[in-house]
């Protein structure tokens, strides 16, 4: 599997001139231990007490910060080191045989366990079948908020990494030796986030690619490595392939692996290579200064933000080996100024988990785009059409009617039905041949509360679509399958653009407004009220898709937020839940919208002037004078497997007279809307083969005041009119007349649940074989009167007898009751 180019992330170096720019919270607290996908977490060290204070530190600002998910240290031991060591228990451990001594080389080189020991996770976890992504950290570093890949911007086969630039040997015959797409290089380490799949795929090169770097002596020096030391220490990140945290741009990762100073205080995690410091009761690295004393020694606020971070990091550390030494049964520290501040609220606040700004996501679509540079542009990017249904006939109409109207509209590109099915009603569906499928897993029914919500099918099939289909479109357009297409749905005439989806508006979504946003997004302000139609890119769509379906499982599971106040649902029945969900998935990722209200029209709504709307929505009922169309009265009916039905037909346009220009065109484009949906159900009968109703006897065919009967003032074009040699005049019906119309009312979904139209068409049949002539219908009834009166008289007669039987039979008892009588006597 190719991975492609990583998402670039600034993380920020604690070093006074990499460090500047305000705070400002974003993202979502919810996803914190609740992630849609599973993350594990892991880092590599040795047994040595120089790892161990690191891990301390690491491990509590794992759970200070709040990122979901498991942790991992992968511990590399030779078996003499792992007899004295005493550390085991600082963290969830997987231990990794040693290779930082070469057998081969004689070479040492610790940095390569960090490859190996990933290798060696993937094939000895029992974690790695549970996995989805995996971030992979470096122990010198502090967590100050959650790392979430798909809110990094992380995809799969497109992981996210920290910015390296001092990584030169990308950009000259160290790439050219060792890679055959030099150009490709990525000056990225640090922090990696990556799909549990690409990891699978790319770990084994890394460590081998490890390997060859180490070797490559020839080419240890600065001039091609960067390694200040010129002793090939730098290789491992070479084999994988930081930065500054930029103005406006919140750091949610702090790597202490440079000195740094603050004021004439001083750290440099080499000076403490051999602390014992984990295992002293009550030893801390020396107190930083105090914030208070950073604002004095610092006017310039970027400066002084920088000094800030610098001394978060060690405070940090020691409150987490204060934590230590307490949990390993040390005595209580004498109370010191120093202890009272790690202890206190101020300093609880100050080191809250920390979010993605919108800053921060503008510089990583910035460097993304940077990457981009000198790729030809396409003038028309390749597009793919999905729609979102489930395994019932109600879907299945629906389906037939879009499908029809994606091939009239003059769409690029290909359609995909993302059909969301269980397993028994994928065994009695009939409908896999009404459009290019692709069938997921049913979740309307939730596995553990039971709740029943449908709609939550469509993030989960889009988002199981990203994650098993392989697509070379660049831009996705999503429909509903409710919606009749008429003319193309294209990016560039929309001005769709990465970051930058289209969609049309969805005024009703009145929770961008109120309390139901600000609990669900920390971004309400970027909420946009839109639906419908989407059209975005495929990378947007890839980080977007995971989160558009957590956050609608979370909607839907806050059911106090479910009235009509706060979502605009008139059934307070929390059914706008998966419209909300991808609203404020959307504004997390500070992904807003370009909306378009040329793109979607309802049937019954008034059209703008001069506007060619692209699709037509008929999810709510409209009228036309006393006829109307509601999808929903159709929801049980089977419409599709029935041969020659259609819906109540519109009024004949002829038939309208409006003096307002606007009503009228208004009410031609419902009509429209109905007309393109029969087309479209007798096109689908003409391709399955049903019956053909022309192709029964001339004595057959209806008479045209039984269609005027049955349409009214309607257009009835299904019915094929009754010529004018027709041997039944109007005034005599012919015999047919209640099959037909029994077949009439079929076609108009009247009876349609005890109606075969094919069954009654040869029934038809066969009564018309049977019918006789004039002459021979008259004797026949004669024949038939005689018969009644011989019946009649047989009648008579039988009760007669059966009277006379029951008389007859009374007066035998009262007989023999009067002999016993004597007898006792």
């Amino acid at each position: 599997m190719a991975i492609g180019r990583f998402h670039f992330l600034l993380v920020a170096t604690v070093v006074v001139s990499m460090s500047r720019g305000g705070a400002q919270k974003s993202s979502h607290d919810a996803v914190v231990g609740a992630a849609p996908y599973r993350i594990h977490t892991l880092f590599s060290v040795e047994c040595q007490t120089y790892s161990d204070w690191q891990t301390v530190g690491l491990m509590h600002s794992f759970r200070k910060a709040k990122q979901p998910g498991l942790i991992t240290r992968l511990l590399s031991c030779t078996e003499e080191r792992k007899k004295t060591y005493r550390g085991m228990d600082l963290a969830p451990t997987l231990q990794v045989p040693s290779m930082s001594h070469n057998p081969r080389t004689g070479d040492w080189y610790p940095a390569i366990n960090k490859p190996a020991g990933v290798v060696h996770w993937l094939k000895h976890s029992k974690h790695v079948n549970n996995v989805d992504w995996v971030v992979i950290l470096d122990p010198d570093m502090i967590i100050r908020g959650p790392i979430i890949p798909w809110e990094l911007g992380a995809e799969k086969g497109r992981p996210v990494s920290a910015y390296y630039g001092y990584l030169v040997g990308c950009d000259n015959v160290l790439a050219k030796l060792h890679t055959k797409h030099p150009q490709l290089c990525d000056k990225v380490g640090g922090l990696l986030a990556m799909h549990i799949d690409d990891l699978r795929d790319l770990a084994h090169i890394w460590l081998s690619k490890t390997e060859q770097v180490r070797e490559d002596r020839a080419h240890w020096a600065t001039d091609y490595t960067g390694d200040i030391y010129g002793e090939g220490w730098i290789s491992e990140m070479y084999g994988y392939s930081f930065g500054a945290a930029e103005e406006g741009v919140e750091p949610i990762l702090l790597h202490y692996g440079l000195p740094f100073t603050v004021g004439n205080w001083s750290f440099s995690k080499l000076d403490h290579h051999e602390d014992n410091i984990v295992y002293e009761c009550g030893q801390l690295f020396p107190e930083p200064p105090y914030p208070r004393d950073v604002d004095e020694m610092e006017r310039d606020p970027n400066k002084r933000r920088a000094l800030f971070l610098s001394i978060e990091c060690i405070n940090t550390i020691n409150e987490g080996l204060l934590l230590h030494h307490a949990a390993r049964g040390c005595p209580k520290p004498k109370q010191s100024k120093y202890l009272s501040f790690l202890r206190s609220k101020a300093f609880a606040e100050l080191t809250q988990p920390k979010h993605l700004t919108p800053a921060t996501r503008r510089m990583m679509e910035e460097n993304t785009r940077k990457q981009d540079v000198g790729e030809p542009e396409k003038q028309c990017p390749k597009i793919h059409t999905l729609f979102s249904t489930q395994c019932f006939p109600y879907f299945d109409w629906q389906t037939v009617g879009l499908i029809r109207s994606f091939h009239l509209s003059g769409q690029p590109g290909n359609i995909t039905r993302l059909l969301s099915c269980t397993e028994e009603e994928l065994k009695e569906y009939k409908g896999h041949n009404l459009a290019p499928t692709h069938y997921v897993p049913s979740m309307s029914r939730h596995p553990l509360t039971g709740d029943w919500y449908p709609a939550i099918n469509k993030p989960a099939a889009v988002l199981h679509w990203i994650n098993h289909v392989k697509t070379d479109a660049e831009y996705v357009v999503i429909l509903e399958p409710d919606m009749i297409m008429k003319g193309p749905i294209t990016p560039w005439e929309f001005n769709a653009d990465k970051g930058r989806p289209v969609s049309a508006p969805n005024e009703y979504l009145i929770g961008c407004d109120n309390e139901l946003a600000r609990a669900h997004t920390h971004n309400p302000g970027a909420c946009d009220k839109v639906g419908g139609v989407i059209i975005m890119h495929i990378r947007d769509l890839r980080r977007f898709s995971s989160l558009w379906l957590h956050k609608t499982k979370q909607l839907r599971a806050d059911v106090g937020h479910w009235s009509k106040y706060y979502t605009g649902d008139i059934y307070n029945a929390g059914w706008l839940s998966e419209m909300y969900g991808y609203a404020f998935a959307a504004a997390e990722l500070n992904m807003r919208h370009k909306i378009s209200s040329n793109i979607l029209i309802y049937p019954g709504h008034m059209p703008a002037p001069g506007v060619s709307y692209r699709v037509y929505h008929y999810g709510l009922e409209f009228r036309v004078g006393n006829w109307s169309f509601d999808k929903a009265k159709y929801r049980h009916l089977d419409v599709v497997n029935k041969c020659w039905v259609r819906f109540p037909d519109p009024p004949d346009p002829s038939t309208l007279h409006h003096s307002e220009k606007y009503i009228l065109q208004r009410d031609l484009l419902s009509i429209d809307c109905v007309n393109s949906l029969n087309e479209a159900l007798r096109r689908h009968d003409e391709r399955k083969k049903c019956s053909d109703i022309k192709s029964l006897p001339t004595g057959a065919q209806p008479t045209p005041d039984l269609a005027s009967q049955s349409t009214s003032t309607r257009k009835s074009p299904s019915l094929p009119s009754l010529p004018a040699s027709t041997p039944n005049p109007p005034s005599s019906p012919p015999p047919h007349r209640e099959i037909t119309t029994k077949i009439e009312k079929s076609m108009k979904l009247e009876n349609l649940e005890n109606i075969d139209a094919d069954k009654d068409i040869s029934d038809l049949r066969n009564k018309l074989q049977d019918l006789a002539p004039p002459g021979a219908a008259n004797q026949a009834f004669r024949s038939m009167r005689l018969r009644i009166i011989g019946l009649w008289t047989f009648s008579v007669v039988g009760f007669v007898a059966v009277i006379a039987m029951v008389i007859y039979r009374h007066k035998g008892q009262r007989k023999r009751g009067k002999t016993h009588k004597i007898s006792r006597r």
